[in-house]
């Protein structure tokens, strides 16, 4: 499988290089950070509601953006699927006032 040159990619290339199996669906971490508490719940309580599991912090790791929402989906990681959520995550971020923060997850062998 070849990946692009992209961060997704460059990810999915360390975890092969790991000896993950990139074909086992397994939870994968979606990071979207934000300015404001508000912005962060609203956009939390909007995933919670599709039966994401879903949790918010004060992480403060970037100072702009001290609010951390991780939004955790069973899937295959795949280029495509991983994309496609990262899109769907920040169409709703853009309202209000976050951005996606990358992804991660456990590496599956097997």
């Amino acid at each position: 499988m070849i990946h692009p040159n992209d961060d997704n990619g460059g990810v999915l290339r360390r975890l092969k290089a790991k000896g993950d199996n990139l074909t086992l669906p397994r939870d994968i971490d979606f990071t979207v950070v934000f300015r404001e508490e508000d912005g962060a719940e609203r956009f939390a309580e909007h995933f919670r509601a599709q039966g994401y599991k879903v949790s918010v912090e004060r992480a403060g790791t970037r100072e702009e953006f001290p609010w951390d929402v991780l939004v955790v989906k069973h899937m295959k990681p795949s280029q495509q699927e991983i994309g496609d959520f990262e899109e769907s995550l920040q169409e709703l971020a853009d309202t209000l006032g976050g951005h996606n923060d990358g992804w991660g997850c456990i590496t599956q062998k097997g």
